[in-house]
């Protein structure tokens, strides 16, 4: 990366003073003259006037960098770039132009002057070939008015880990719901038969029958508590990219309350906590609705089974121009300082013996990080022990910019694809 910044440096001064001729130099004090330009032995490379070591360094990354001018045209590509097909036939025989990925970032950071990231797949070769996409980490910088600099690092193979990974975990979640699903179902089952024969005996039961009973409880609280771990899990993956995300759409924040409030009824009416609301009518978020309100339950969730019985659980809407802010408020037991930078972590609980009171499966709090991040917002927690806790939601306002193009099939230049 330090060799990227200073090749990018140099070219942009380079840039700045092209055309300019520079000044004689006295015959004889060139060479012993101390902090002298590079050696201008060198034929300057190419038209951009890039020549000596900046070129050479550029040539020698990993990295792929790519200049592109104020028409998108690329006027610096080294070696890198072009192996990863970021050049494509241009509209002449005999040119080449930017892939369309860089030129929708170049036009973002020269409207917006803000430094872009993005890190996508692109299909690799022609139309039908069968290769594993190609995984880039493309970072576009402005170098003065015109002229933007990308530079795209190869991250395909930390991509096909990640895909991997949360293959595994899908699958395994799934097969594992049907055996879960039967566990639950034989032990209502055996519940069901000790209860009738408690009910039916003479006496006191016996030991062995009480026994069974007191397993039979613990064998459907711990499968129920294993079915939630699995759902969360699939619920996790397709978060984290398994599946695509749906389209932003806008969410009537009033509906969201509404069916939060619904689905967290019966919980907090077991321990007597009132869940209340405050906040305008008629904000809206923009997003997936299933999913906010996936967030937003899972907050209020966990404010319930980490207060008190009697208690209140508080939910306050704040609408912005560009962001609405949803606070959960609990009079719980707090979280101490060093867990409340960790407690987002998948299965990271700052209370175990609690957590397994309540049947936690240390999830919940991570899928509402995914879902806050794949919105664009953030969630924030503000505790201390003994106080209670505020988790703040953020969610955009405002639709978001529009998703890059990938196009489907890209005419490669010549020879691209090779590594």
């Amino acid at each position: 990366m330090i060799l990227v910044a200073l090749a990018v440096g140099a070219l942009a001064g380079v840039l700045v003073v092209r055309g300019r001729k520079p000044p004689e130099q006295p015959a004889g004090d060139g060479p012993k003259k101390r902090g002298r330009a590079i050696d201008t032995d060198e034929q300057p490379h190419g038209k951009n006037g890039m020549k000596g070591l900046g070129r050479k360094s550029l040539d020698s990354l990993r990295v792929g960098v790519v200049v592109l001018d104020a028409e998108d045209h690329p006027v610096l590509v080294n070696p890198a770039a072009r192996a990863m097909g970021l050049l494509r036939s241009g509209g002449a025989p005999g040119t080449i132009a930017a892939h369309p990925i860089l030129r929708t970032l170049a036009g973002q950071v020269r409207r917006t002057g803000v430094r872009r990231e993005v890190e996508l797949d692109l299909p690799r070769g022609r139309a039908g070939a069968a290769a594993a996409p190609l995984g880039l980490h493309l970072r576009a910088v402005a170098l003065n008015s015109s002229h933007v600099a990308i530079e795209a690092a190869d991250v395909t193979e930390s991509h096909r880990l990640a895909r991997v990974r949360r293959d595994f975990v899908a699958n395994v979640s799934h097969e594992l719901k049907t055996p879960i699903g039967a566990l639950q179902l034989l032990a209502e089952a055996l519940l069901d038969a000790t209860e009738l024969q408690v009910a039916d005996a003479d006496e006191d039961p016996s030991e062995d029958l009480l026994a069974a009973r007191r397993f039979a409880e613990r064998i459907h609280h711990e499968s129920a508590r294993m079915g939630r771990l699995v759902s969360e899990l699939l619920e996790l993956t397709r978060l984290q990219g398994a599946e695509p995300l749906p389209t932003p759409e806008p969410v009537a924040a009033d509906w969201v309350i509404a069916e939060v409030i619904d689905r967290t009824r019966t919980t907090a009416s077991a321990k007597s906590i009132e869940v209340v609301y405050s906040g305008p009518k008629g904000a809206m978020v923009y997003g997936s609705d299933s999913q906010v309100a996936t967030a937003v339950t899972n907050l209020v969730e966990n404010a319930i089974a980490y207060s008190g019985d009697d208690t209140k659980v508080e939910i306050t809407l704040r609408q912005g121009d560009d962001w609405v802010e949803i606070d959960v408020a609990d009079q719980g037991i707090g979280i101490a300082p060093h867990d409340v930078d960790r407690i987002f972590e998948r299965f990271y609980r700052a209370d175990q013996a609690r957590s397994r009171s309540t049947g936690g499966t240390g999830l919940g709090l991570a899928i509402v990080k995914h879902i806050a991040t794949n919105h664009g917002g953030r969630v924030d927690v503000t505790s201390s022990l003994g106080d209670g806790s505020t988790f703040t939601l953020r969610l955009p306002a405002r639709p978001p910019e529009a998703p890059l193009p990938l196009p489907t099939a890209i005419e490669i230049e010549s020879g691209a694809t090779g590594r």
